[in-house]
């Protein structure tokens, strides 16, 4: 079977006046359905870039992207936001609810731009809390729940719609560590139950403990890729 995602030569070049600035250099990977891959690296590595292009939120300067056999990188807008929508979940550092609207519907916001009808839509949003422990919390809204509740209102929304992969950008960078740990434990326990892949982003080497492989990236580079299941280290640098 093919790879899920398929990475190859992938550039990504910013122009800033007369200048350029190249954020990803010939970068190649492929990532398997049910891998927890984790992307690591310092600010300005280019870790980021890299989960923009991966999301389709970003188009590379040069290179390949294919997801699921789609060559993500040749669709137009309408296509890529349609793509997104259908297998893609995304969980942030900073949570990105909204604050004038319930758990239950925050959670329930990527059905609706699926069409789901409303009483199916909070069906699934009840489940969906209620598998990440806030049972009850239906109601609340943001500024009513702690930071880690939040956040797994944050994986709640993510994992709904049972998105192929899912994308966490710095999902703890905003919580203490205890809290950090029981949403990557949940977070990590939850897409291996629906053999999804996640890919998370952050600077954080304590992340990487919860991954299967651990890409190392430094200047528009991978560096190295760490395979956690056999041990193996495959280092990249030039």
């Amino acid at each position: 079977m093919k790879p899920l995602i398929e990475v190859k030569n992938v550039r990504k070049v910013y122009r800033m006046g007369e200048e350029k600035v190249v954020a990803l250099d010939n970068v190649s990977i492929t990532i398997e359905r049910g891998e927890i891959v984790c992307l690591i690296g310092t600010s300005g590595s280019g870790k980021s870039t890299f989960l923009n292009m991966l999301a389709g939120l970003e188009k590379p300067t040069k290179g390949e992207i294919n997801i699921g056999g789609i060559p993500i990188h040749t669709l137009n807008e309408e296509k890529i936001t349609l793509f997104r929508q259908k297998n893609i979940g995304f969980i942030f550092q900073a949570y990105h609810l909204l604050p004038m609207l319930t758990a239950s519907e925050n959670v329930s916001l990527p059905l609706v731009f699926r069409g789901s009808e409303r009483r199916k839509r909070e069906e699934l949003a009840k489940e969906a809390l209620q598998s990440v422990g806030l049972i009850g919390y239906e109601k609340r809204k943001p500024s009513q729940m702690s930071g880690g509740q939040q956040q797994r209102v944050g994986i709640a929304r993510a994992l709904v719609g049972k998105p192929k992969i899912i994308f966490a950008d710095e999902p703890t960078g905003n919580l203490d560590s205890n809290t950090s740990k029981e949403v990557l434990e949940l977070m990590t326990a939850m897409v291996r139950d629906q053999n999804q892949t996640l890919i998370l982003v952050t600077h954080d080497p304590g992340v990487a403990n919860y991954a299967d492989r651990v890409v190392t990236i430094r200047d528009g580079n991978i560096q190295s890729i760490e395979d956690k299941r056999n041990g193996t280290v495959e280092c990249r640098e030039a």
